[in-house]
């Protein structure tokens, strides 16, 4: 096994493994120390809007059968990296066993490759199913304005964005980037901001003084 690992043809799908279990380990301690990556990643992604069959991209496409926005980007990505190393170390197995040589590295990505988008499909769809829906509900990013968002991670001020958590009308929660409406504002963690507007991926929002739209308290309801 160590052989095949570190054979030099095999050395992407060797590296695809390693960095797999990599960002699966900072994944967890971020999330023991209350933070987490997927949030981060999910906020590059573009809006979740539905696309017209008649303009959608053949990207749009792809990305929609992977079920991108569907499942966190982070999961999409490890499960990614598992099949694609996975699938190649497999390969290169049978052919070493077959012919008594390894594939040469481009030829064996070159055909992995596509190899490994079938199983990105049925892993994210699996996670899909055992995900909590909190999780992997795509809803547009404009029907978020107008409720009331709990800082979870950092402090928001104006260019320095800290990480939120709202409930969409599913009642189902999102984590997204609030920063100040008012420039010269600074939130803490565990502030409540209503949500104004949105620039990019970047919620404004003014600090909330309703009680009855309070997150905490729909939270011990």
């Amino acid at each position: 096994m160590l052989q095949l690992l570190l054979a030099s043809e095999n050395k992407v799908f060797s590296i695809a493994l390693a960095l797999m279990l990599l960002i699966a380990v900072v994944e967890l301690v971020a999330v023991v120390l209350g933070g987490g990556l997927s949030a981060s990643l999910d906020s590059i992604l573009p809006d979740p809007e539905v696309a017209q069959p008649e303009t959608e991209g053949v990207l749009s496409r792809l990305l929609t059968w992977l079920r991108i926005g569907e499942v966190p980007l982070l999961m999409v990505l490890i499960v990614f990296l598992m099949g694609f190393s996975l699938i190649g170390l497999f390969s290169q197995k049978l052919i070493m066993a077959f012919f008594g040589v390894y594939s040469p590295g481009w030829l064996a990505v070159f055909c992995v490759l596509p190899l490994s988008l079938p199983f990105v499909r049925w892993g994210t769809g699996v996670l899909q199913r055992v995900i909590p829906k909190d999780e992997t509900t795509a809803i547009t990013a404009e029907s978020l304005i107008g409720r009331v968002a709990l800082i979870t991670l950092g402090t928001a001020k104006a260019g320095y964005p800290a990480e939120a958590k709202v409930k969409d009308q599913y009642n189902y929660y999102h984590y997204i980037q609030v920063e100040p409406d008012d420039e010269g504002q600074e939130y803490v963690t565990g502030s409540e901001l209503l949500l104004l507007s949105r620039q990019g991926n970047v919620y404004k929002g003014i600090l909330n003084l309703n009680p009855h739209l309070s997150e905490r308290q729909s939270e011990q309801n």
